[in-house]
């Protein structure tokens, strides 16, 4: 079944005022959101999420309405795995934290530009190739295959081609000037790191889209059904990215999660694609007759990988151990950075620090060594050791 056109209309009118809402009164206007915004807001958008299937599945029947949950389900995991990207790259970035909402914003709506097109570029190609199904099943497998092979999250870098291209066309300044793009400096008007933060997330958004959009045709080719449960599962990543931030190095297994469920879509895809198959090479271009995955039970599966990943990094150790080095980096940093008149405030930052340092040192060897092993975050250590001893002789 196929959306009319006021449908396509009134969906698009929707999200466009809800993008415009959450710029006005929350976006404008930098601020930190407290955690209880945080999560109203969130519960909101996800509400309304809901509350839009729930619409699909009276209208468009139980089947569109299973593809759009199962679309939507599937795209808010990915969007997730996305924020621990936008993380380090603002954190390269140093963005201030109050300004973190604007580039999040932009993140969003330049993800949704660039989505759509390869939506309908990829209805177009499914529509007239069936082999294209070939390609996106290989696409999510191997990405699949890519998420296991272990890697440090201080390995992904914001100094992606477009930024390095910038820096070296246009004069560019290391300071942060509000949430302004240009400033002038000397006299000169300069680029500023918030313009090139956000070019660094826009090409991160155009990466993410060559897999997210291949999972999603793999539960449904229904165009409309695509383009909403992505556009929804967007809709308050911002407010999503505040609410979960102290989680986000807590679900250590999530990776593992998504490889399981795109590998999964993969091979609902290569199964579509051998029942559709008119490849001259495969079977002399005749269908291939093969149990097909039904979208109910992709929806299942989905939900069910993700309970047991979500569930399996909360109680491990290590995942505990995440927020421990969390909040070790975040005292470290604000040693660093905070005020050297203010001794008292900075003892007990140290403190802090020392007795999360203490808490590392309780884990099992294997768990010490991946810390080790994190250059970053042990140069931060060192610095602040290094600082605080200065700080002591001069006393």
């Amino acid at each position: 079944m196929d959306a009319s056109p006021l449908a396509w209309a009134l969906t698009l009118a929707g999200i466009v005022g809800l993008l415009a809402f959450d710029f006005v009164f929350h976006v404008r206007k930098a601020h930190v959101p407290t955690l209880r915004e945080a999560a109203s807001w969130s519960a909101l958008y996800v509400g309304i999420a809901i509350a839009f299937g729930v619409g699909v599945m009276v209208i468009g029947g139980t089947t569109m309405g299973t593809e759009y949950f199962a679309g939507y389900v599937t795209e808010k995991a990915l969007s997730v795995d996305n924020l621990f990207v936008f993380l380090i790259i603002m954190t390269s970035f140093a963005v201030p934290r109050a300004d973190q909402q604007k580039v999040l914003l932009f993140g969003i709506v330049f993800s949704l530009i660039a989505r759509t097109g390869f939506i309908f570029l990829g209805a177009a190609l499914l529509n007239s190739f069936a082999w294209v199904f070939y390609v996106f099943g290989l696409i999510l497998l191997i990405t699949a295959g890519n998420m296991l092979r272990p890697s440090s999250s201080e390995s992904e870098s914001s100094d992606n081609i477009v930024v390095r291209v910038a820096r070296r066309l246009f004069p560019t300044t290391s300071e942060y000037d509000g949430d302004r793009l240009f400033t002038v400096v000397d006299g000169r008007r300069v680029l500023t790191p918030m313009l090139l933060v956000m070019v660094a997330i826009g090409g991160t958004d155009i990466l993410f889209a060559l897999d997210s959009i291949p999972a999603i045709f793999g539960l449904t080719q229904n165009t409309f059904i695509v383009f909403t449960a992505t556009a929804f599962s967007l809709l308050g990543l911002r407010q999503l990215y505040f609410l979960i931030d102290g989680l986000l190095d807590r679900l250590v297994y999530l990776g593992y999660g998504l490889a399981a469920i795109l590998g999964f879509i993969g091979v609902k895809l290569i199964l579509h694609a051998l029942h559709e198959n008119n490849v001259p090479f495969i079977n002399d271009g005749e269908h291939v007759e093969v149990t097909e995955i039904s979208t109910g039970l992709s929806l299942v599966v989905i939900i069910g990988v993700l309970a047991v990943t979500v569930a399996a990094s909360l109680l491990s150790r290590w995942g505990r151990a995440q927020n421990t080095i969390a909040a070790a980096r975040r005292h470290a940093k604000e040693y660093l950075e905070v005020e050297k008149t203010d001794t008292a405030h900075r003892e007990r930052i140290f403190a802090a620090l020392c007795a999360e340092e203490a808490q590392l040192k309780l884990l099992p060897e294997k768990y010490r060594r991946r810390i080790r092993e994190e250059e970053q975050l042990m140069g931060l250590l060192r610095r602040a050791h290094d600082a605080h001893a200065v700080e002591t002789a001069r006393a």
